[in-house]
């Protein structure tokens, strides 16, 4: 039988990890992934560059310039690829950016990736099986760079951004699958904010967050206490004169720095000052920082693809991976607050395993029935609609469900055990919980170093 064509769309960490197991099995598949910038990594590759790249382009990457993990490299690797072990625990972002470009040289990837280059439709070609239309283009013309400083607004762009004007003429190629690998960390979700438009201070977004050294003695509100909301507010204490940590969170119960505090989520913005929830204030604001997610966005799938986008979820997707009409049609890396890396071999494999036969799905009611009971379960337990692929504690028995039905190896027990301790960690030590260094000793058991 003839390989099975695969498109892989991006050139990050799960597109390397799809590029990885399609080229290790030439008699079965051959792949060509699709990647607009020049260079692998994704998310992953820092800039000083806000808005868009040189080539017109929106930014990518959500890197700021003092990133570090906030989960140790002994749980981030892939399985087949450990992190260098002189390197910290929790690693800069270019130490990150680094592995994945030893994970794309060791597995000779380079040579499977189109760069520069933006799909621009994806469309199915009906039949048994379907197959798949792809139509992509070269990005050319170059432009002036952007400025290096953070703008005095942020302008939320648009979740359909079109392909960008600088492109050569597109082409058309055939493929019997497409594994969609494009990230979630690229647009920008706005809060709707009463007074936003009166402000006068900076309202940014942590997209475009870069440098603390920018708002230096400046007083800072951060909306929004995820993990990137926690540590870019503990970042900017550094450097600013007051910070403000707001959400609707129960409140954090660790010691913060002396000129770091909460409040609940914002009510309204006036012309100097921030209002909150209890409707306290806080005068003289000079930057509101939106910590407030990202929006899932596939502007390149034509509407014959019935992918559907409602309140941040995504259907019909079985297992947050496999289209139910289109199985042949797969998302790797659309769940949220995971480990991301083990999740995504996890999940390539699951796709290939539909692919190559050796697992044979449900049929479509039954997956839609599995996937609506999965949705039921989260509005049960008392999350919202829009956390319908949030993961936290669900990841390691959905990692190991996939793997069971998929037959291959799960992921270590001790990447659990490592992962759930540095949770436990960050909740009483938020400042210091990094300085830690962790060791793995077996596939379930792992020992703590200390800080150097």
């Amino acid at each position: 039988m003839p390989a099975i064509k695969v498109a892989v769309i991006g050139g990050g960490a799960a597109g390397l990890c799809a590029l990885r197991h399609l080229t290790a099995r030439p008699s079965v598949f051959t792949a060509v992934g699709f990647e607009q910038t020049n260079r692998v990594g994704g998310t992953w590759v820092y800039t000083d560059d806000v808005g868009t790249d040189q080539f017109g382009l929106p930014i990518h990457s959500s890197m700021y310039k003092n990133l570090r993990t906030n989960l140790p490299k002994e749980v981030m690797a892939f399985p087949d690829l450990p992190f260098d072990k002189e390197l910290p625990s929790f690693i800069r972002h270019e130490d990150v950016q680094a592995y994945l470009e030893t994970y794309a040289k060791m597995f000779d990837l380079l040579k499977f990736i189109k760069f520069r280059t933006s799909v621009d439709k994806v469309k199915p070609i009906p039949g048994n099986p379907v197959r798949w239309e792809v139509k992509y283009s070269k990005v050319t013309g170059k432009i002036s760079p952007s400025e290096n400083t953070p703008p005095t607004k942020s302008t939320p762009p648009s979740e359909n951004t079109p392909p960008s004007e600088n492109t050569s003429p597109a082409e058309t190629e055939i493929f019997d699958a497409v594994m969609v690998c494009n990230g979630h960390y690229s647009i920008p979700m706005f809060p709707q904010i009463p007074g936003a438009d009166s402000f006068r201070g900076c309202l940014l977004h942590s997209h475009d967050y870069r440098d603390p050294e920018h708002f230096r003695d400046k007083k800072v509100v951060c909306l929004g206490a995820g993990s990137s909301g926690q540590d870019i507010a503990l970042e900017l204490s550094r450097t600013a004169k007051e910070v403000i940590l707001s959400h609707n969170k129960s409140f954090i119960q660790c010691p913060l720095p002396e000129n770091m505090y909460q409040a609940p989520g914002i009510k309204k913005l006036q012309k100097n000052s921030v209002v909150f929830n209890d409707d306290s204030e806080v005068d003289d604001v000079d930057l509101v920082l939106c910590c407030t997610g990202y929006h899932f966005s596939f502007p390149f799938l034509s509407e014959e693809c019935e992918l559907r986008i409602e309140d941040e979820r995504l259907t019909p997707l079985y297992k947050h991976l496999i289209h139910t009409q289109f199985p042949s049609l797969s998302f790797i890396g659309i769940c949220k607050v995971i480990c991301p890396f083990p999740q995504f071999h996890c999940q390539v494999l699951f796709a290939l395993a539909v692919l190559d036969g050796s697992l044979k799905l449900p049929s479509k009611e039954e997956m839609d029935e599995d996937t609506k009971a999965d949705f039921q379960a989260r509005l049960k337990d008392g999350l919202l609609p829009r956390y319908a692929h949030h993961m936290g504690p669900r990841q390691w028995n959905y990692n190991n469900e996939l793997a069971r039905i998929a037959g291959f190896t799960p992921i270590a027990p001790v990447v659990e055990n490592l992962y759930s301790v540095v949770h436990n960690s960050r909740g009483r030590n938020l400042i210091g919980y990094k300085k830690e260094r962790y060791e793995l000793t077996g596939q379930e058991s792992f020992k703590t170093l200390g800080a150097p």
